[in-house]
């Protein structure tokens, strides 16, 4: 099959929503739709540094790669975050992760930006192999506070 990555486009919005569920639904998350719908329209913002990186196999959103890049303060420059990187369920074990991975990676460094990073869950074991052959973890735990 083959696997083409791109940036989303207003004609994607149903087959990002269909594995935006599917992701939600991973992690047992219920989002008010106003949220996914904020979510959507901060994606097709141009002057939003939310993104979405799109892998299609066979022209079907077989995943998605939701970055986002930022001034940091350890470095003279911009870092990348992946906010939310999902695969689904049929295209994973096809390497569709790793390229979207890969693809941000290269899309980083054509735009100077300095590092990029991750969180997952610590149960999620697949997605950890993955991310493990990128980089070792760096310890690090993430705290969180709703306000």
């Amino acid at each position: 099959m083959t696997l083409t990555i791109r940036d989303a486009t207003p004609d994607d919005e149903a087959g990002w929503q269909r594995l935006w569920d599917g992701y939600l639904a991973f992690y047992d998350v219920a989002l008010p739709p106003g949220v996914t719908a904020a979510t959507w329209a901060r994606l097709m913002d141009p002057a939003s540094p939310l993104k979405a990186r799109l892998a299609l196999r066979s022209g079907r959103i077989a995943g998605f790669a939701i970055h986002q890049h930022h001034p940091s303060s350890w470095v003279a420059g911009d870092d990348c975050y992946l906010e939310d990187l999902f695969v689904d369920a049929e295209a994973r074990g096809a390497g569709v992760g790793r390229a979207l991975i890969d693809d941000l990676i290269a899309l980083a460094r054509a735009r100077g930006w300095h590092r990029l990073y991750w969180h997952t869950d610590e149960a999620n074991a697949r997605a950890r192999a993955l991310y493990d052959s990128y980089t070792a973890s760096d310890g690090h735990i993430r705290y969180r506070m709703r306000l």
